[in-house]
């Protein structure tokens, strides 16, 4: 009988590649029969194509029994197959699992050669069952003659550890030893294996430390020095004498190193394990930062990215010497690689202070800008924006959406850090909010720059008139609005300029320009919300100019008064109809108001220079009927504790009712559930006795009721009641 070879089987699949599962369907069938032969050779040979199968993604599970004949057969060759197929297709939740115990058990005092094959075989199917039953071996492996045994047993040692912790402190006293292997392979594999164990429980390995110290001060092997210092890492931080006595040979390493990835390993090092700090870590510090400003200046990417995250954990401990290197790192913003874009905005968010703020602000905002056009105002910048070709915003990588929504945070969150402790100059962080709802055209972002607007303005008084200065130029951009409905404007921005000249319009120089601003007809185009905050400014607006003209009142103002209120009444009329309900009932509120000052406009009588009535004014009587609405207090910031400060007064029960609920309607619904339960009971009470007994009347019920009836009786009454 002739059978499919392995190379058979490949071959097939490459000249059947149109219709692969029909074949694989065919030669899977032929297995089924090969494997259940008793010729092992032809079982082996099975067992090898159905692996391969397995590799491309067929299941095998069906043939673990067969894998394990395979694995116990006494030829070399044939074992080799089956402890493949093993390592291939067995999981924990393989049936046939406890079968290996005793093969593999019994391979511990195997020849090297089949030793090796089990201990790679174990590595890869080791369960919880498997590491309890040969954590005696396995240790005992750990002082074998062969260094290559002694290399395999100790990782595999290392999954049995995480498979069943128990057996680390029977194996803790021949690692400790292993690191004085004189085989050279058997050492890296013994600190690699304790670099592992130690993440979960540093502090265990600490008595370890005289012999990784060794290890770190006479080893020639980068990738055992690169292993020891991660661990060192991990130590350092449990025993402050540890720091100390490292920090003569990681200097020396620095200084000497030329291999990059060690030298980057010692640096890290030094940051996570705390050798910083002090004299001594003054020089070590300042070493790290020069060698990690010579890998910012490196081609290679990979290089220049570690380091900005090297350097954005030196920056809590050592700023003023990572600002050294400020342009350096502005300069990595403009790298083509977002992940090193990035990496470089985390470090100058890390890096801002008050004395470097407004250059930091000023590059980001320039960031934003397209190239082809200089911020020299913010209008400039929006025209810019704006003519910006799709081809020219794809090609610039500050024109992805996603980035510039970053940096627009970015430039807020530094500004408002911590109660904006890093503004020195709040009529410049203003410009920079109002230059942001050009230039970030960013989604998402309007209504931040319109809280912190908002915030400023209320937080600082100085800045109030230039704020209200600004705002009125935000209100004035027909750009603005025209592109408040697209997804990357900010209109967040424009409710918020009106609500400042609104609430601050007293500090505006031209009033009346305010009011066409907010009641001009182009401003119908604006979402709901922000077209209710524009209502409800023009009334402020109007009270506080309309009462500063009933003080300075002359007789020619009556024309330009009655201009300015028909300009408001036609520009507020249209809203009326507003589908939205808001606008609708603000529009109708200030509509209604204005009509009224219409008619007392038209009624009032001039004077010119003639006797006036005592009592009577010389200025129309409306002049004063809006400001009162909105000038009782003004309005302040709350510190973000001062809530808190303030007590509940005496008195007042928070939990009590306002409104009391009527007695009489209480009775009856008390009444009518005590009824029901009581229904309840006698019903659950006659089915129980159903058995030749009479029913129990009412009456009886309550007398014959237990304590755990009635306490049931009252959960249940409780429990309607709410």
């Amino acid at each position: 009988m002739w059978e499919r070879t392995l190379q058979d089987l490949i071959r097939g699949l490459r000249a059947n590649k149109g219709d692969e599962n029909k074949f694989v369907q065919k030669a899977i069938d032929e297995i089924r029969v090969e494997i259940k032969g008793k010729d092992m050779q032809l079982k082996a040979g099975a067992v090898l194509k159905l692996t391969y199968l397995n590799m491309l993604g067929y299941d095998m599970s069906w043939a673990s029994f067969y894998v394990v004949e395979v694995m116990s057969s006494p030829r070399y060759y044939l074992k080799n197959i089956g402890h493949l197929a093993a390592c291939q297709s067995f999981t924990p939740k393989t049936d046939v699992l406890m079968l290996t115990t005793n093969l593999l058990k019994k391979e511990m005092s195997a020849p090297p050669v089949e030793l090796s094959l089990s201990l790679n075989t174990l590595s890869h199917i080791m369960t919880s069952d498997l590491a309890r039953d040969l954590a005696h071996d396995l240790v005992t492996l750990l002082t074998h003659s062969r260094a290559h045994i002694r290399k395999r047993a100790v990782v595999t040692v290392f999954n049995a550890c995480t498979q069943h912790p128990e057996i680390l402190p029977a194996a803790f006293t021949r690692l400790r030893l292993m690191l004085e292997d004189p085989d050279p392979g058997v050492v890296v594999a013994t600190v690699n294996v304790i670099t592992e164990l130690a993440r979960n429980n540093p502090a265990a390995y600490l008595n370890l430390a005289p012999q990784l110290f060794h290890i770190l001060t006479t080893s020639s092997n980068n990738w055992v020095l690169i292993k020891t210092m991660k661990l060192f890492a991990a130590l350092a931080p449990m025993e402050p004498r540890l720091v100390k006595k490292l920090q003569a040979p990681m200097s020396d390493l620095i200084s000497t190193t030329s291999a990059i990835s060690l030298l980057y390993e010692c640096v890290r090092t030094c940051i996570t394990g705390g050798m910083l700090s002090g004299p001594s870590g003054h020089a070590l510090a300042r070493a790290c930062v020069d060698k990690l400003s010579g890998f910012l200046q490196n081609e290679d990417q990979n290089l220049r990215y570690i380091a900005l995250l090297a350097l954005l954990k030196l920056v809590p401990t050592h700023p003023y010497m990572v600002a050294a290197y400020e342009e350096m790192i502005m300069s990595s913003i403009e790298e083509p690689d977002i992940s090193i874009r990035m990496r470089a905005l985390d470090l100058v968010s890390a890096m801002a202070t008050q004395d470097n703020l407004q250059s930091l602000v000023a590059r980001l905002l320039a960031h934003l800008v397209p190239t082809s056009a200089p911020l020299s105002s913010a209008t400039s910048a929006l025209t810019a924006v704006q003519s910006c070709t799709p081809m020219a915003s794809m090609a610039s990588p500050s024109m992805s959406p996603a980035y510039r929504v970053h940096l627009t945070r970015l430039i807020l969150s530094l500004g408002s850090r911590e109660m904006y402790k890093l503004v020195t100059d709040f009529n410049w962080y203003l410009s920079v909010l109002a230059d942001l709802t050009y230039v970030s055209n960013a989604p998402g972002v309007g209504a931040e720059i319109a809280r912190q607007l908002v915030g400023v303005t209320v937080r600082v008084q100085l800045s109030r008139r230039f704020a209200v200065e600004l705002m009125t130029k935000l209100l004035g951009d027909e750009n603005l609005i025209l592109r408040a409905n697209e997804g990357e404007s900010c209109p967040e921005v424009l409710g918020a300029a009106a609500w400042i000249c609104g609430e601050y319009c007293s500090e505006s120089s031209d009033r009346k320009v305010i009011l066409y601003y907010l009641t001009r007809p182009l401003i119908s185009s604006l979402p709901f919300n922000i077209l209710a905050l524009y209502l409800h400014s023009t009334l402020k607006v109007y009270g506080s100019w309309a009462a500063d003209l009933a003080v300075r009142w002359d007789v020619s103002d009556s024309i330009e008064l009655n201009r300015v209120v028909d300009m408001i009444a036609e520009g507020v009329k249209p809203f009326v109809s507003s589908r939205d309900i808001e606008v609708q009932e603000r529009a109708a509120n200030a509509f209604q108001l204005f009509t009224f000052v219409r008619a007392d406009l038209s009624s009032y009588k001039r004077t010119d220079g003639e006797t006036v009535a005592p009592g009577t004014p010389a200025y129309p009587k409306s002049l004063f009927l809006v400001r009162p609405l909105f000038s009782a207090f003004e309005l302040n910031a709350v510190a973000p504790q001062a809530q808190a400060s303030v007590l509940i007064p005496e008195g007042l029960r928070l939990n009590e009712w306002i409104v009391p609920p009527e007695k009489e309607d209480h009775d009856t619904w008390d009444g009518e559930v005590e009824e029901a339960v009581t229904e309840h009971m006698m019903t659950t009470k006659t089915v129980k006795k159903r058995k030749g007994k009479k029913k129990v009347a009412s009456a009886d019920v309550r007398k014959a009721e237990t304590e755990e009836e009635r306490l049931e009786r009252e959960q249940v009454s409780s429990h309607w009641y709410t």
